[in-house]
């Protein structure tokens, strides 16, 4: 974490607001641990502003499988594996009404 924000003020106030807002909950469906890291959903590289609408509350275990790699890119173009889910938002069980095969 070499931008500076994130030891600002208005970061800690957003981080806070935002862990409040959720729960401190992982926000990714079907997950339900406890949220310790707050994400931009677009990055700050990107574009993505600093406003609560832009984040998410995560647990270790999503956060790592959207963290930024080296380049700059996000792994799995930002987008977290929720449980019981596959990569593409479709549920894994074939009795569910959205299964896709």
């Amino acid at each position: 974490m070499s931008d500076p924000f994130y030891r600002t003020a208005t970061w800690l106030r957003l981080r806070k607001d935002r862990l409040r807002h959720d729960h401190h909950t992982c926000t990714v469906p079907g997950c339900g641990q406890r949220a310790t890291v707050v994400d931009h959903i677009v990055p700050r590289r990107a574009g993505g502003p600093d406003v609560l609408t832009n984040l998410r509350s995560l647990c270790r275990e999503h956060d790592q499988q959207v963290k930024e790699r080296p380049g700059g890119k996000r792994a799995n173009k930002g987008r977290p594996f929720a449980r019981g889910y596959h990569a593409d938002g479709s549920p894994r069980d074939p009795t569910h009404p959205w299964y896709r095969s």
